[in-house]
């Protein structure tokens, strides 16, 4: 960010809660200068000169601190305007000095820290120590002719009395002015660069979700080009069946009613494939998107041999009677479980890797477990979760993927199955004879 650039930044007003802050300190150091300036009626130190009467003395107390009340509302008018009265106040000897000249030092900083304006504050803040400076000089000379003959009789240094009382007073006039342009400028370089942080995180925020949500729609537009290949296999197969009806619904009533039969699932078939691809594609666009290469429950023994072989401890366990599954439900089921073996390989730092897939009554399940080491949080998805996520969701399924109680890393996912007991109908190739409920095995 260029000095222009920062300069054009406006720092946001304060909130109520700041607010009500600002009005309970404004009025606790107007107290605390009341206070101060009966000590100092009571002491009878009046450094500045004969005092002006006690209402009067009141009145400039109370404008040089009170303004304070409002200081990060509107920091410009609250410095003009304590600048103000404690000129006039120090003009008419008024003896409250300690608390008047520590609120001049609080306007001068919020100014600095709070002004909307940098440019407008910066030459606010100058204009106004200079004038201080001024009026220093200013009250020097008016008053160097009243000091006592007698008033410097102890003095021993080097340095003439006057001159040394002069200096001094200019020097702490400047480290007090100083300070506070100083740590006024820092206050709100600090406001800024914690603006600027909270815009890159949110900037941040929005490209993650955005690399989200084109994630999300590659991965809905892989999974419809894979439905898509099982829907036109189905219809192909209804094709096929259709032709050899119609050979053979003449000599052989049976067999084409056999195949009418294979007609009627596939077409049932074909629109629930249909149906799940058209939903996935709910929310997709059009994606320029490389074809993966085929995959069902029958190669995951294939998934559990190239974990072997790059050095786990591997082990697949099929369970339950296996059933023929819908196409797409094989496919979702062998990517979700490459995708599993894929993260243990390249990020878990494994040495185990357990593959169960569950044949249930109504569903088929898949369970990747690692004792790998946790490389995410669970309430940060990751890419390849998103992907393994879609594709549970759109056959209706169920995901967890999370940590282990004991150690690494799980991943199960649940497909419901319509009935698993209908499998896909595939053309041997005769374009007569159709196969029908073979049991796979994984």
């Amino acid at each position: 960010m260029t000095e222009a650039q920062r300069d054009e930044w406006r720092r946001p007003g304060p909130t109520a809660e700041q607010r009500r802050i600002d009005l309970w300190i404004g009025l606790a150091i107007t107290g605390l200068a009341l206070v101060g300036l009966t000590l100092a009626r009571s002491t009878g130190a009046f450094l500045l000169g004969p005092p002006p009467s006690g209402p009067e003395q009141l009145f400039w107390t109370v404008a040089v601190t009170l303004p304070l009340v409002g200081r990060r509302r509107w920091p410009a008018t609250t410095l003009l305007v304590v600048a103000a009265a404690f000129i006039a106040a120090q003009a008419r000897s008024a003896p409250e000095t300690q608390f008047s000249s520590w609120a001049l030092f609080c306007a001068l900083y919020t100014l600095g820290a709070w002004g909307p304006d940098h440019q407008v504050a910066r030459r606010l803040r100058i204009g106004v120590i200079a004038t201080m400076l001024a009026w220093l000089g200013v009250y020097y000379a008016v008053t160097i002719d009243r000091i006592p003959p007698d008033a410097f009789d102890d003095a021993v240094g080097p340095v003439p009395p006057v001159l040394a009382a002069m200096v001094s007073g200019a020097l702490v006039n400047v480290l007090v002015f100083g300070f506070a342009y100083f740590f006024g400028e820092t206050a709100w370089v600090a406001a800024r660069r914690e603006h600027k942080l909270r815009e890159q995180a949110e900037e941040l925020r929005r490209s993650q979700a955005e690399g989200r949500e084109r994630a999300v729609l590659g991965e809905r537009v892989r999974i419809a080009r894979e439905l898509h290949d099982v829907v036109a296999h189905h219809v192909s197969v209804m094709g096929v069946q259709a032709s050899a009806c119609r050979r053979v619904f003449d000599r052989d009533p049976g067999l084409a009613r056999t195949a009418l039969a294979a007609i009627e699932q596939s077409a049932r078939t074909a629109v629930d494939e249909l149906r799940r691809m058209l939903g996935v594609l709910r929310a997709s666009g059009d994606s320029d998107v490389t074809r993966p290469a085929p995959g069902d429950v029958e190669r995951i023994g294939e998934l559990v041999e190239r974990a072997r072989a790059a050095g786990l401890n591997a082990t697949l366990g099929v369970y339950g009677e296996p059933v023929a599954l819908p196409e797409s439900v094989s496919q979702a089921a062998y990517r979700v479980t490459q995708e599993a073996v894929t993260n243990t390989l390249k990020h878990a730092g494994a040495d185990l890797l357990d593959v169960r897939v569950r044949y249930l009554a109504r569903e088929v399940e898949i369970d990747v477990t690692d004792d790998g080491r946790t490389v995410r949080r669970p309430d940060v998805p990751g890419l390849g979760l998103i992907g393994m996520r879609e594709r549970v969701t759109a056959h209706d399924g169920e995901l967890e993927a999370g940590p282990r109680a004991g150690g690494g890393w799980r991943v199960r996912a649940r497909f419901p199955l319509a009935d698993p007991t209908i499998g896909s109908q595939r053309d041997t190739g005769d374009g007569q004879s159709l196969t029908t409920g073979a049991g796979r095995s994984s």
